[in-house]
C-alpha cells in the first residue's frame, strides 16, 4: 500500500502549495499575470534537474535518447498546462479550484483505458459520476451573477487537468515500457518543466519576464521566500504523485483517491488558515459558502468509498 502513503504526502504538499500560489498571486501579483512566477520556478527546476543528472548519471546503454526526450517532453507539456492553473487561481479561491480538480479522474479513466488498457467495474463508473457532483454543486450554490465566472474557472481547471493528465499518462506509459531509472525520469521531468517555463517567459510571452522583474523590485525581493517554500512543496509533490501513479493498481484509482480527497484537506486547511491569517487562507467563511463546500465534499467522500468497493 505504498501508493496510499505517497498520495497522503502528495495531498499535504499539493494543498500547501496551492495556498501559497493563491497568496502569491493575490498579494504580490495583485491578480495580474501571476504566471510570471514561472521565471523563478523555471530556473529552479532547471538547476535541480542538472544537479540530479550529474549526481546519478545517465547510462545510455540502458536508456535510449528517445526515452529521455519523451520523458522530458512530459515536463514541457506540464509546464504549458500550469498556465491555466495560475489563471484559475486568479479568478477563484483555493477550495473551489481544488474541488474542480475532481474532474481529473474522468480524464485518467479515459486515457488509462485508451493508452494503458485498464478496465473498471460499473460500480466504479457510478463513483466517478458522484465525484462530478462536487463541481456542479459549487456552481449551483454560487450567486447567479458569479456563475459565469465559476464556469470559466471550471473550463480553465479542466484544460489544466486535461494537459496534466496527458503528461502523467505518458510518463507512466514510458516508465512501464522502458528501463529508465526513476530518479533520471524525474530529473527529465524537471528539466522539461524548466525549459518549458523559461521558453514561455522569455520567448513566447516576454511580458511575463518583465512582470516578474517588476514584482521582485516592488516587493524588494520578499516574493522569493514564499516561492522558495512553494517550489520545495512542488518538487516533493511531483515525485510522490508520479511514483504513486506507477505503484497504484490503476492510474485512475490513484487520481481519484488524491484529487477527490484533496478538497477535504484544502477545506480544512483553508478554514484554519483563514482564521489564523486571512491573507494566507483567503477563504469565504459565510454560511452559504461553507454549506455548499461541505455538501460537495460529502459527495466526494461517498464517491471515494464506492470507488474502493
Amino acid at each position: 500500500m505504498l501508493w496510499i502513503i505517497l498520495i497522503a504526502i502528495y495531498l499535504l504538499t499539493d494543498s500547501s502549495a496551492m495556498f501559497i500560489d493563491n497568496y502569491v498571486s493575490d498579494v504580490y501579483f495583485k491578480g495580474r499575470l501571476s504566471t510570471a512566477q514561472k521565471v523563478f520556478s523555471g530556473w529552479i527546476y532547471l538547476l535541480f534537474a542538472i544537479i540530479v543528472i550529474l549526481a546519478v548519471g545517465i547510462n545510455l546503454n540502458e536508456t535510449s535518447i528517445l526515452t529521455l526526450f519523451l520523458v522530458t517532453l512530459t515536463g514541457i507539456i506540464a509546464s504549458v498546462g500550469s498556465i491555466a492553473y495560475y489563471r484559475a487561481l486568479e479568478l477563484d479561491d483555493s477550495t473551489d479550484v481544488s474541488i474542480f480538480f475532481q474532474l481529473s479522474p474522468i480524464f485518467y479513466l479515459v486515457f488509462g483505458w485508451f493508452l494503458l488498457g485498464e478496465r473498471f467495474s460499473p460500480l466504479q463508473f457510478v463513483a466517478f459520476a458522484m465525484i462530478l457532483m462536487g463541481p456542479l454543486l459549487i456552481i449551483m450554490g454560487s450567486r447567479k451573477n458569479s456563475r459565469k465566472a465559476k464556469m470559466r474557472t471550471v473550463a480553465l481547471v479542466s484544460l489544466y487537468v486535461l494537459i496534466y493528465t496527458i503528461s502523467n499518462i505518458l510518463f507512466v506509459k514510458i516508465n512501464t515500457g522502458s528501463t529508465i531509472d526513476f530518479r533520471i525520469a524525474m530529473a527529465c521531468v524537471f528539466l522539461g518543466k524548466g525549459i518549458g517555463n523559461l521558453i514561455l517567459c522569455y520567448i513566447i510571452r516576454p511580458k511575463w519576464a518583465k512582470r516578474w522583474r517588476h514584482v521582485v523590485k516592488s516587493s524588494k525581493g520578499k516574493v522569493y521566500f514564499p516561492l522558495t517554500i512553494d517550489l520545495i512543496f512542488c518538487l516533493v509533490k511531483d515525485v510522490t504523485y508520479r511514483l504513486a501513479l506507477l505503484t497504484a493498481p490503476a492510474v485512475a484509482i490513484a487520481s481519484a483517491a488524491s484529487d477527490s480527497i484533496e478538497p477535504v484537506v484544502v477545506l480544512v486547511m483553508g478554514v484554519l488558515l483563514t482564521l489564523i491569517s486571512p491573507k494566507l487562507g483567503r477563504e469565504k467563511l459565510d454560511r452559504k459558502s461553507l454549506i455548499s463546500r461541505l455538501v460537495a465534499t460529502a459527495c466526494v467522500v461517498v464517491g471515494i468509498v464506492v470507488l474502493q468497493i
